[in-house]
């Protein structure tokens, strides 16, 4: 292990109180990857018990403070910030003993199909007997069936009746799984970078059940490894009534975050009967009220943050971010506050160019400290670029929609990449904010995580970034509609890149009529392009149809594919029958 050398695995340990396991588990990994390379991170979420002691005596070990107890999820995200490019990333739960095999089985089953994304092994418990760690997809059926037969009766019912695996012949053989417990998953490297973040809503529990769904949405399979074997000592995270009130609460988030609002209720539902079952015990009485009464959820365990550890590294005057923006009061503020710090301590020049609003846009923007506000009573997206640009004093800049969800870290990585002159133009990794979406809508964009094609482009991500001498490179922005597919067309390969760091997030329509509000534009100003400049012209219709056939791998991203290719159809067929004009999505634009 080096903590400054390339690796093949990047192992994510997050810690809090763990200092009678963390050293044990190091030990381990010496010993595990005979043939790979190990890169060891560990993120301590302020322990007091001397894990960071303990993990210091270790030099080749990176050690993380987290700034406070950020939870799983959080502890996770920051250490994918410090992973180098790498073949896989290995999360560990701090109280697991690895076997001397174990990681190079997994790494060699990752390897043995490019459709599988994530791995995880068999897991054993104290006694050295098989942990039913394997998991089904929550449903209210698994809830009710978990709830009347528990885990000593009928331990061979069918899969929608329980959300645990239970049946021995599963841990005996390789299998395609929907999740498992989060104490070791091993994820394609090229995965991570894909899926971006994981989910910190989850402070504790159902952040690897979410996690996994991202996999599977995303076209990989998640896989267990029977022969891959680690060593858990179950409850070394902690428990408490509180965390179990939690991990009920967080199973109904989980549930609400992908499905409706009916269901959802149903399957609340089905968890407080769950817990009226066993209401004679104190603790699970304490989980019904809890789950039955949302004001209580506030008070569950959450993510807390030391004040003071917001500082930012690094020199001042990194560059410029501009902001045009349209009757984008709703969204404004939750866009800029999290660049608000950078931009008061002079990491950022943050300039919002208010462009023919007609709503209160320019007075919100100017609650944001550090926000410079121009205002022009000409609505135009190119001419309030050029504007940002007249105002601009510093170099790189960063062209960043209104609406857009990004934080200070992933902006300075772009600016920081460009400013090192070896790529002209940039944006930072995305993803796709289907939060609230409806069911075409996810599906569309699922398939549209899956094509290649849109991953190393700057356009439709909502940001991207020019050197001074990629800027150059046209001068003024153009009159058109597409702005970031002219920008994206003005570079060649190996001109530009895409930054891995902390995903933004492009908040996508909520209905299938604000998506094809946006395809329409985007189609229209691809069309627009096309016309002034014959190298500009878009992907055709018949390479994309083949890249989303391409794209296909079960019957559920077929299923995808089809909802893709019927909406492109109509998007086209939509263009051809109406005028051009300003389309705008308001779905997505709720302030969140």
């Amino acid at each position: 292990m080096d903590a400054g050398s390339p690796a093949d695995v990047a192992v994510v340990i997050v810690t809090y109180n763990s200092a009678g396991d963390i050293g044990a588990l190091i030990d381990d990994l010496r010993g595990a990857g005979r043939y790979l390379a190990l890169r060891v991170i560990v993120v301590d979420n302020q322990s007091c018990d001397g894990t960071a002691e303990v993990v210091a005596e270790h030099p080749d070990v990176e050690l993380v403070d987290s700034g406070g107890n950020l939870g799983y999820a959080g502890g996770i995200n920051i250490a994918l910030r410090y992973v180098q490019p790498t073949t896989a990333v290995l999360v560990l739960n701090p109280d697991l003993r690895v076997q001397p095999d174990a990681i190079d089985r997994m790494f060699a089953t990752l390897g043995s199909d490019d459709r599988i994304g994530a791995v995880v092994p068999r897991i054993l418990d104290e006694d050295g007997q098989t942990y039913p760690s394997l998991r089904f997809e929550p449903s209210t059926l698994g809830v009710v069936g978990d709830a009347m037969f528990g885990r000593k009766f009928w331990l061979s019912r069918p899969g929608f009746l329980s959300e645990f695996d239970y049946r021995p012949d599963s841990y005996r053989n390789d299998h395609d799984i929907d999740w498992a417990t989060g104490a070791a998953l091993l994820i394609r490297g090229d995965v991570v970078q894909q899926l971006g973040d994981w989910d910190e809503r989850f402070f504790l529990y159902s952040e690897e059940i979410e996690y996994c769904r991202r996999v599977r949405s995303s076209g990989y399979r998640v896989r267990f490894d029977s022969r891959a074997v680690v060593l858990h000592r179950l409850g070394g995270s902690g428990t408490s009534p509180a965390l179990a009130a939690l991990m009920a609460v967080n199973r109904v988030r989980y549930i609400s975050l992908h499905h409706s609002a009916a269901y959802s209720a149903v399957f609340r539902a089905a968890v407080a009967f769950s817990e009226a079952l066993r209401a004679y015990d104190p603790a699970h009485r304490r989980t019904l009220s809890i789950v039955l009464d949302r004001r209580k959820w506030a008070r569950l365990p959450a993510a807390t943050k030391s004040i003071g550890q917001e500082r930012i590294p690094g020199d001042r005057n990194r560059g410029s971010v501009i902001v045009p923006a349209y009757n984008e009061a709703a969204v404004i503020e939750r866009t800029l506050m999290p660049l608000s710090a950078a931009a008061v301590e002079g990491y950022i020049e943050l300039i919002v160019v208010c462009n023919g609003c007609t709503d209160d846009t320019a007075e919100c923007a100017r609650k944001v400290p550090g926000a410079q506000v121009v205002e022009s009573d000409i609505g135009s997206k190119p001419l309030a670029l050029n504007t940002g640009d007249d105002v601009a004093t510093m170099w790189p800049r960063l062209y960043l929609d209104a609406d857009l969800e990004i934080t200070a870290t992933a902006v300075l990585a772009v600016l920081d990449r460009l400013a090192s002159g070896d790529v002209l133009a940039a944006r930072p990794a995305f993803r796709y904010g289907t939060d609230g979406a409806g069911l075409l809508v996810r599906s569309y964009y699922r398939t549209r995580n899956r094509l290649n094609a849109h991953q190393n482009a700057l356009w439709w991500a909502g940001v991207y970034g020019l050197s001074e001498r990629g800027h150059r490179r046209f001068g003024r922005f153009p009159d058109v509609t597409g702005d970031d597919r002219f920008v994206d067309t003005r570079f060649g390969p190996h001109e530009k890149t895409v930054v891995a760091t902390e995903p933004s997030v492009w908040v996508t329509p909520k209905d299938v009529a604000g998506l094809l509000t946006v395809l329409g534009r985007h189609h229209r100003g691809n069309i627009e392009l096309a016309e002034q400049d014959s190298s500009s012209a878009p992907i055709t219709a018949k390479a994309t149809a083949s890249a989303v056939l391409r794209s296909v791998r079960g019957p559920r991203s077929a299923l995808d594919a089809a909802v893709y290719i019927g909406i492109a159809l109509a998007v086209r067929r939509r263009a051809r029958q109406t005028r051009a004009g300003w389309e705008r999505d308001d779905t997505s634009r709720s302030n969140r």
